[in-house]
């Protein structure tokens, strides 16, 4: 586990698969620049935007985790990055938590993965007239942020929001919670 330092009161660590996670998001951004037309180096610069603009989003999703969690009152500790994905890091201590706060707090990151969704697009515009990998890499960030940060909340995949608030959603109609 890396330790990459503290935003607020959040301790922002690392796995090494997050390290390989974004060598394989480069190298595999740049190939889709050049399979769209980019000769090398644009393609290999924009995969770098690309990979960047990734963890930012990535990012930017677990702080709207934390400012949820937060205004809970059973805010997060920290955020790990692992793959090329993150969690959420939540006290170990943390007492048993009604259904509702583990919704509001899951619902934090594609609430703010909505907002950067809204951004990209709107910052779409100015960006087409530039073509090439400025282009490229501002479509990559308006749909990353649309489909893998937003509407993920609505895939139970296992290991996302949308897990965490079938569960929750599910655990609460059992207890015969009000919605």
């Amino acid at each position: 586990m890396y330790e990459l330092g503290n935003l607020g009161s959040l301790r922002i660590t690392a796995k090494p698969s997050a390290l390989f996670g974004a060598l394989a998001l480069w190298i595999g951004l740049s190939a889709a620049g050049a399979w769209f037309g980019l000769a090398a180096l644009p393609a290999i610069m924009g995969g770098l935007a690309a990979m960047i603009l990734h963890w930012c989003s990535e990012l930017i999703h677990q702080l709207g985790h934390a400012w949820a969690a937060r205004r809970t009152g059973f805010p997060m500790i920290g955020i790990c990055f692992w793959g090329v994905l993150s969690s959420s890091i939540y006290p170990r201590d943390e007492p048993e938590l009604p259904a509702n706060v583990h919704i509001r707090r899951a619902l934090g990151g594609p609430l703010a993965s909505l907002l950067l969704t809204g951004v990209g697009f709107a910052l779409l515009p100015l960006f087409r007239p530039l073509g090439g990998a400025a282009w490229l890499v501002a479509l990559f960030f308006a749909l990353e942020n649309l489909f893998v940060f937003t509407l993920q909340a609505a895939l139970p995949l296992g290991f996302n929001d949308g897990a965490t608030l079938l569960y929750w959603w599910r655990r609460r109609a059992q207890a015969g919670v009000p919605h």
